[in-house]
């Protein structure tokens, strides 16, 4: 992993730097995309590219604000408005332009949208790296593990409230149940308040990431199944 790549926070530099968000249209090759640039972007690194998905009923997503928090340096970023083709759209739009690992492709959402990003994801699994979503929970009926040959090698993360898994405790369990029936690997995080959410909880995210990138957490998994 290049030494370019940080597992902090870089709770320092983002005092003092803003994120870069590019979101013009017309003649821009983002075509008014919200598009975040990492600093020090260096165009023979592949990087790992999150698609946010925003929350049509929600607010939209702040992509600079977001970036920052989760990290400055590790990723490129772009917003998706909409459903699986908003998603193609943006993923084709970026990696046209930008230097990206085609297999570092993660999808994340909040809310509304991070339940769709479960949905996409493993309605496609060969097309994304992995899931992260912030309070979203993962459609129980909608037969996701069709595929569970793929799906299971497919990490994903969930993010929520101590409130929000005890007010929906019935379908948490389920839940846990269903993942650990199918051998697919889940993560969950609990945070005391909703704003950690917005928080602490984009700390973790880099760090799951990382961790997922760099190799660590798959091969404790391929340590537990061999």
């Amino acid at each position: 992993m290049s030494s370019r790549q940080s597992n902090g926070t870089d709770r320092v530099r983002r005092r003092g730097a803003a994120a870069e968000v590019r979101r013009h249209p017309g003649a821009d090759w983002t075509g008014g995309l919200p598009v975040f640039i990492p600093q020090g972007y260096e165009a023979g690194y592949d990087y790992p590219l999150l698609v946010w998905l925003s929350d049509p009923l929600g607010a939209p997503v702040d992509l600079g604000r977001c970036m920052a928090r989760v990290s400055l340096r590790n990723f490129v970023a772009v917003e998706a408005a909409g459903g699986a083709t908003a998603v193609w759209q943006a993923v084709d739009r970026v990696t046209d332009r930008l230097s990206i690992h085609p297999r570092r492709i993660w999808l994340v959402g909040q809310g509304a949208a991070g339940t769709e990003a479960f949905r996409i994801a493993c309605r496609h699994p060969e097309s994304f790296a992995g899931v992260v979503s912030l309070g979203g929970g993962f459609p129980l009926d909608e037969s996701l593990f069709a595929r569970i040959g793929v799906v299971r090698r497919l990490p994903m993360l969930y993010c929520c409230t101590v409130a929000d898994a005890a007010g929906a405790a019935d379908r948490t369990d389920r839940m846990l149940r269903l993942f650990h029936a199918a051998g697919a690997t889940l993560a969950m995080r609990m945070y005391p308040r909703r704003r950690d959410l917005a928080a602490a909880a984009l700390a973790d995210v880099n760090r799951w990431l990382m961790d997922e990138i760099c190799g660590s957490a798959s091969a404790a998994r391929a340590a537990v199944a061999g």
